[in-house]
């Protein structure tokens, strides 16, 4: 099992995301590939100190990318969709 520090990478900050924090209280983040849904629910429960409802994943399969004459896989990535209870939100960017 990883630490709860190293299972969410980073927060997923685009217009997708904003619009479905706005309509459904929903956060976007990058997580561990092998993390599953129970731990990504409990290291958003700790490490921001809210009540997940609802955890939902998708993994992005890797593209080939020219590199010139050479052809390079970017690597795959696990996303977390995780849903909030009412009143309650996440601060990415506190004091901005």
């Amino acid at each position: 099992m990883a630490h709860i520090e190293n299972i969410l990478v980073k927060p997923l900050i685009t217009e997708k995301s904003a619009t479905a924090t706005d309509k459904y209280n929903r956060y976007g983040f990058v997580v561990e590939l092998k993390a599953n849904k129970y731990q990504i629910k409990e290291a958003v429960e700790r490490l921001y100190d809210v009540k997940v409802l609802s955890v939902k994943t998708s993994i992005t399969a890797g593209k080939l990318k020219r590199a010139g004459k050479a052809l390079k896989k970017s690597s795959k990535v696990k996303k977390a969709y995780i849903q909030l209870g009412e009143g309650q939100k996440i601060e990415f960017f506190k004091g901005i």
